[in-house]
């Protein structure tokens, strides 16, 4: 199998939070931080990060990393990770892993499981899920994920599922989605070309449009989540999660 491909969509212009991925953590660029969670993941032959804009690339280029101009027409960021699969010629079967630029303190070994899932060459997509939090069941932000048998994902959404309708039984296990996501780039390329569905549009997830057109995905467990850069304020969580993931760059 080619070895696998760490693409980070990184834009300039986010309306909570411009120039959010130069914003300084531990005096170090976001980006720069992300890049080191995904070579410390010890599995991806390549980290790129993959931008429109050039002060980013500019930084980038600064602390040693690597990366690539995209079209600023791509609608989402996994537009931005296809266009640059489609540049390098990837071949159908090989896997690149969209690392949002905005999880300074993804866990590597989560990162790795990740890829241990595209072990199974039938597989399309993966994504990582963490336990939910009993406080987090009402709170729409934070995205649910259903598994099957298999570990697959059955649905997504922003409601609190699975619905117990026996308060007194067993609960039933309750995960949260973490916005990673693995593509064979067969599936990547094909994804790209599919219409929105109607519960993408209802649910506003992306994750719905593959799950609607038949595409499978494989769930990765990790204990622990990240701590995603949404505005200004969360910074202070951010670099609290990087001390306890410990060394960093």
């Amino acid at each position: 199998m080619t070895a696998p491909i760490a693409i980070i969509p990184s834009r300039f212009g986010a309306q909570r939070f411009p120039g959010k991925p130069l914003a300084l953590l531990r005096g170090r660029p976001m980006i720069e931080h992300v890049v080191a969670r995904c070579r410390e993941a010890g599995v991806f032959a390549r980290v790129l990060v993959a931008t429109d804009d050039e002060r980013i690339a500019g930084v980038v280029r600064a602390f040693g990393g690597e990366a690539v101009m995209t079209s600023p027409a791509c609608a989402s960021g996994t537009d931005r990770v296809a266009e640059v699969a489609r540049a390098l010629a990837l071949p159908g079967e090989a896997v690149v892993v969209n690392v949002q630029g905005d999880e300074p303190a993804m866990p590597p070994r989560a990162l790795a499981a990740l890829v241990r899932c595209f072990d199974d060459v039938t597989l399309d997509l993966a994504t990582l899920v963490r336990p939910l939090d009993e406080a987090e069941r009402a709170n729409a932000g934070v995205v649910k994920v259903v598994l099957d048998e298999g570990e697959r994902a059955l649905y997504f959404s922003r409601a609190d599922i699975p619905f117990q309708r026996d308060a007194g039984g067993p609960a039933p296990p309750r995960w949260a989605h973490l916005g990673v996501y693995g593509y064979r780039v067969r599936a990547l390329l094909r994804l790209a070309t599919l219409a929105p569905t109607a519960l993408e549009r209802a649910e506003s997830l992306e994750q719905l449009r593959a799950l609607g057109h038949g595409l499978r995905i494989a769930c990765a467990k990790t204990d622990r989540g990240s701590a995603a850069v949404d505005r200004p304020e969360d910074v202070p969580l951010a670099e609290a999660a990087l001390d306890a993931l410990g060394p960093g760059p």
